[in-house]
C-alpha cells in the first residue's frame, strides 16, 4: 500500500481504521450506560405509503426483530438515519423525504439485498439495513481518509504536513457522523477522491467520483467550481498568452460539459421527484413549489420543513447553536483571511495577478494537473537545479538558486487558492443560510480546514499551543458527539 510518493498512506489507513472503532465503541458505551432522550427510534410502521409493486415484496420483512441484537441496532437508528432506512424500506414516501438524495439508500439496499441477505432471517430486515449502512459509512471513511491523504500531498507537495493534516481529518470534530447512518462518508469519498484524481490529471474519472458525491449530498454539485476554476485559467491562457481563441472555446465548451455532467445526477432525482409529486394531479392538488416556473424540489423542502432561508436562523434563541459552531467557524474564517494575507494579489485576483512573490500564476488546475505517476521524473529534472529550503511565516519554501522564483509547496501555494476559495462560499452559506450548528459536519470534508490546522501546529513559537487547542476541540466534539448524537440528543 506504500509508494514512496506516499509514505505515509499505510498509517494514515490505520489511524482512520481506529478512528472509525474508537467511534463505534464510544456509540456502544454511550447507548450501554444511558438511556436515550427519545425511544422512538425503534418504531417502524408495517406498511408502506406507497401502493407500488416494487415496494410490496418487502413488507412481510418491516416487522421489528424480537432478536436482542437486532434489537439494539434498530434502536441506534436515529436522527436522519430513520429516513435513510425508511427509504430503502419503502422509497421516497413523503414530500421531505427527497430532502435525503439516493446513493446511501442505493447502497443500503445493495448490500442488504446480497452480502446482508442472509442475516434479515436472524436479525430482522431494518436491523439488516441499519447494519449496511454502518458498514457503507466506515467502509466509506476509511477510503475517504486515504484518498485525503493522497489529496493533501499532491496539493502541498510535502508529505508530512499531509500526513499531520489526515491524522486531523480521521480523527476531525464531526466523526460521530462518518460512524452513523449517514451521507458525509460516502460525500467525503467522491469528492476527496474526485478531486485527487481531477489533480491528478484523470478528468473524466473525476467527472464520475464529484457527479456521485452530488447524489450524495447537494453541496457536491459545487464541486462543479473547480472544474470553473480550472477552465477559466486555461482559457485566458489559451487566449491572452497563446493567443489562440480557437482554443480558448474548446476549453471552455469542455468545462461546461463536465461541469453539467457534475450537475446531471442532482438535475435528475429533482425530475424524479417532479414527476412523482406534481404530474398528473389537477392544479388544485398540486404542491406550490409544481407551479413555480423552476419547480425545484430540494430548495422548496428545505424552506418549508426545516426554515433554511437566508438569516431566516438570526434569532437570538439560537444562540447557542452558533456557539456550538463558533469553533469550525472560526477555523475556517481564519484559514481564509491566513491566505488572504499571505496572498493578496493571487487570492483577490483569483490567481490571475502575479503573486506577491513576483511569480506568474500557473496553478495545478491551469494545466493537466499534477501527474503522480510522472511526478517522480518531474522532481528528477528539478534536482538538476540546485536549490535551497528557507521558511517564510513558518512555511516551507523552496527558492531556486538559479532564477531565485519560489517553487509552490505548503499551505500557502498556489495550488490551495480554489480549495480556499471553495471554503469561503461553504462557510458563507452555512453562516448566513443554513442551520447554522450544521456546520460542524457541512464543512468537515473541506481540505484546507485540516491543512490550515496542519499549518498552525507547526508554527515557530506557538505551533505546540496550536496543536493542543486543535486536538483538545477534536476530542472534545468527538465526545460530546457521540454521547448526544447516538442517545437521540441535539447536535449538529
Amino acid at each position: 500500500m506504500e509508494t514512496r510518493q506516499f509514505p505515509h498512506q499505510t498509517l494514515v489507513f490505520k489511524s482512520a481504521v481506529i478512528s472509525r472503532l474508537l467511534l463505534l465503541t464510544l456509540i456502544v458505551l454511550w447507548r450501554t450506560l444511558l438511556n436515550p432522550y427519545d425511544t422512538s427510534a425503534s418504531l417502524n410502521p408495517d406498511d408502506c405509503l406507497i401502493d407500488d409493486s416494487r415496494w410490496r415484496h418487502r413488507h412481510h420483512h418491516h416487522r421489528s426483530s424480537n432478536n436482542s441484537i437486532g434489537s439494539k441496532i434498530e434502536s441506534s437508528i436515529v436522527w436522519d438515519s430513520v429516513f435513510f432506512v425508511r427509504i430503502v424500506q419503502c422509497g421516497y414516501e413523503y414530500e421531505q423525504t427527497y430532502a435525503f438524495l439516493p446513493l446511501l439508500p442505493a447502497c443500503i439496499s445493495f448490500l442488504s439485498r446480497t452480502v446482508f441477505a442472509p442475516f434479515v432471517a436472524v436479525i430482522g430486515y431494518r436491523a439488516v439495513l441499519g447494519l449496511c449502512g454502518y458498514v457503507v459509512s466506515n467502509v466509506a471513511f476509511l477510503f475517504a481518509a486515504v484518498y485525503f491523504y493522497r489529496l493533501a500531498v499532491v496539493i502541498l507537495k510535502d508529505p508530512e504536513a499531509a500526513f499531520r493534516a489526515s491524522i486531523l481529518f480521521c480523527f476531525n470534530p464531526a466523526s460521530i457522523f462518518y460512524s452513523s447512518i449517514y451521507s458525509e462518508s460516502l460525500y467525503a469519498l467522491f469528492s476527496v477522491g474526485g478531486l485527487y484524481y481531477l489533480m491528478s490529471g484523470s478528468k473524466n474519472i473525476a467527472v464520475i467520483c464529484l457527479a456521485l458525491s452530488g447524489c450524495a449530498r447537494s453541496n457536491g454539485v459545487l464541486n462543479a467550481g473547480y472544474f470553473c476554476f480550472q477552465t477559466m485559467h486555461r482559457a485566458y491562457d489559451a487566449l491572452f498568452r497563446k493567443k489562440r481563441g480557437y482554443l480558448a472555446i474548446l476549453v471552455l465548451i469542455d468545462g461546461a460539459l463536465r461541469c453539467i455532467c457534475i450537475f446531471i445526477p442532482f438535475i435528475a432525482f429533482q425530475v424524479y421527484g417532479y414527476r412523482n409529486l406534481c404530474l398528473g394531479r389537477s392544479p388544485d392538488e398540486m404542491r406550490p413549489w409544481c407551479k413555480a416556473r423552476v419547480p425545484l424540489l430540494y430548495n422548496f423542502i428545505q424552506s418549508h420543513y426545516w426554515q433554511v432561508g437566508f438569516l431566516r436562523y438570526f434569532q437570538f434563541k439560537q444562540l447557542p447553536n452558533f456557539l456550538l459552531a463558533s469553533p469550525i467557524l472560526s477555523l475556517a474564517l481564519c484559514s481564509i483571511i491566513h491566505y488572504a494575507k499571505s496572498q493578496p494579489k493571487l487570492f483577490f485576483s483569483l490567481g490571475f495577478q502575479e503573486s506577491n512573490e513576483g511569480q506568474d500564476f500557473t496553478p495545478v488546475l491551469s494545466s493537466s494537473g499534477i501527474d503522480p505517476k510522472s511526478s517522480s521524473k518531474k522532481k528528477g529534472n528539478e534536482n538538476l537545479r540546485q536549490r535551497k529550503p528557507i521558511y517564510k511565516g513558518g512555511n516551507p519554501v523552496e527558492l531556486s538558486v538559479e532564477n531565485g522564483s519560489p517553487v509552490n509547496s505548503g499551505y500557502l501555494s498556489t495550488s490551495v487558492l480554489p480549495f480556499i476559495l471553495h471554503l469561503g462560499f461553504m462557510t458563507a452559506t452555512a453562516f448566513f443560510v443554513m442551520h447554522v450548528q450544521v456546520s460542524t459536519r457541512f464543512l468537515s470534508a473541506s481540505p484546507p480546514l485540516y491543512w490550515f490546522a496542519s499549518h498552525l501546529m507547526i508554527s515557530p513559537g506557538t505551533g505546540k499551543r496550536w496543536g493542543y487547542l486543535i486536538w483538545a476541540y477534536c476530542a472534545a466534539y468527538i465526545l460530546l458527539g457521540s454521547l448526544l448524537f447516538s442517545n437521540f440528543y441535539p447536535f449538529t
